[in-house]
């Protein structure tokens, strides 16, 4: 398609890493459906939280920024999310939100007390309009406290006036700093023009955030709008908003410390993105099972159609049931994504491909079937294509599946050789007929997270629910 999509997701570092989950796809299904994407994520490197934060620790706020800005990127890298076409920062973009906020003065949208300049809402008639709040219904001091400067309480600061202890930049009503809203409006201006396509963000911005930048930016310019809003829900803790200010956050860098990323990213996106989402260990131990199970099928299935390298495959002698499989599966996954992203229905669709594999694989009647070969192919090939839309396509299945089992060693607090040790005690014992060991040994291993499978080969192990996680009720998302 030569249409494009344009995207603007907003980052202020001072927001907990629980709100972006809606950027995870966006442009990724964009560009697969065709669409050339410039995608704008911009980072809030100016505000009082952070000018807050950087004045406990004695550093600069700006530089503060930008070590929690590397974080984050590293974060994302870590979840295989799709780099942005372009990454704004507030500091850099002074001269366009002076321009902006020239404009909104300009149509007398906005007025200047002792060099800071507020934007007036009472001159802006549809404000409210995303949120379906009404003026009337904001409670003047219930966010910030109560400026007796203002016209109306509700009026928001495009402008703030410079204060010790804080950057400041010059401007025609003095020397200050932009307020949050603003800063937003003026660089997708600058990046995508005054209409585009998607703004996103979390359920938390809704207001004031992006009420306010609809506000500012259709006072600036006339033809000002933005098709679609997505707003993602919150992660909760027992049903409890994770929060800095609540104590009860985890860090991507924590989780990623005992759950492989991409079980993380699972995790997320079998909960649709408008929805909040339970953060629980027995969650994330079922996304990393979960994990497993795709990647080993899809490990198993590769090596046998590695073998068979010379084998003519003609996708014709399919059989038909394959075939309906393969093509439920497309127009489920096809119609689901674009029906708001609905990707916990994508992921329910892929067990049936994922079962024929199996089948094809490890029964008897399956390895019998007529094309087997051309089937493993077929279905292998639209699993790995959605993978790719989901960003959960890991490149090497067989590395996934050795670093999905060190983490749950790690979580385990064991390691492989004491695995394998554990395992000879279970050979020695059921060779000794003492089977209330080696069903000792074997429980021992499952209650941690590890599970043995015995076969003609051997014994071997892969990760598992542990046990107690298992008669866990898990909390409806």
């Amino acid at each position: 398609m030569s249409v494009e999509s344009l995207l603007m997701i907003s980052v202020t570092l001072a927001m907990p890493v629980s709100t972006f989950a809606s950027m995870f796809f966006t442009g990724r299904y964009l560009r697969h459906l065709g669409y050339e994407v410039c995608y704008v994520r911009n980072f809030t490197d100016v505000d009082d939280k952070i000018i807050a934060r950087a004045n406990e620790l004695g550093e600069d706020p700006i530089n503060l920024s930008k070590r929690y800005s590397e974080e984050f990127l590293r974060d994302m890298e870590h979840l295989n999310c799709l780099s942005p076409s372009v990454q704004p920062r507030v500091s850099d973009h002074m001269p366009q939100i002076i321009d902006i906020i020239k404009q909104i003065l300009g149509k007398e949208s906005a007025y200047i007390v002792d060099g800071d300049v507020y934007f007036s809402v009472d001159k802006f008639p549809d404000y409210g309009r995303l949120s379906g709040r009404k003026l009337e219904h904001n409670r003047a001091g219930e966010r910030v406290a109560i400026d007796t400067r203002k016209r109306n309480p509700a009026d928001f600061a495009l402008w703030k006036s410079a204060k010790e202890g804080e950057p400041s930049w010059n401007s025609p009503w003095g020397p200050g700093r932009p307020g949050w809203h603003i800063e937003c409006s003026a660089m997708s201006a600058e990046y995508l023009g005054f209409q585009f396509d998607i703004h996103g963000g979390g359920m938390d911005l809704i207001f004031p955030h992006h009420e306010n930048e609809i506000a500012q930016s259709c006072s600036a310019c006339d033809d000002s709008n933005v098709r679609y809003w997505i707003h993602n829900g919150f992660v909760t803790i027992d049903s409890e908003k994770m929060s800095k200010s609540l104590g009860n956050f985890f860090t991507i860098r924590q989780v990623i410390g005992l759950y492989h990323p991409l079980a993380l990213r699972l995790f997320l996106i079998g909960t649709h993105y408008r929805t909040p989402i339970n953060y629980s260990d027995v969650q994330l131990e079922k996304a990393s099972d979960r994990a497993f199970y795709i990647y080993q099928t899809l490990y198993d299935c590769e090596e046998v159609l590695r073998s068979k390298d010379n084998v003519v495959k003609t996708e014709e002698s399919i059989p038909q049931g394959i075939i309906d499989c393969i093509n439920r599966f497309e127009e489920e996954a096809r119609s689901s994504m674009c029906d708001d992203l609905l990707t916990p229905v994508v992921l329910s669709a892929m067990s049936e491909p994922l079962k024929f594999i199996n089948d094809l694989l490890h029964t008897r009647k399956g390895k019998k079937q007529q094309s087997r070969i051309e089937s493993l192919a077929a279905l292998e090939n639209v699993i790995k294509s959605t993978l790719n839309i989901l960003g959960l396509n890991p490149g090497s299945y067989g590395q996934i599946l050795e670093q999905l089992k060190e983490k749950a060693l790690k979580r385990a607090k064991i390691t492989e050789d004491g695995v394998l040790r554990k395992i000879e005690e279970r050979d020695s014992a059921r060779k000794e007929k003492d089977f209330e060991r080696s069903d000792s040994i074997r429980n021992e291993l499952a209650a941690v997270g590890i599970a043995l499978m015995d076969s003609p080969n051997g014994t071997a192990w892969r990760p598992t629910l542990p046990l107690a996680l298992q008669e866990q009720p898990v909390a409806a998302t």
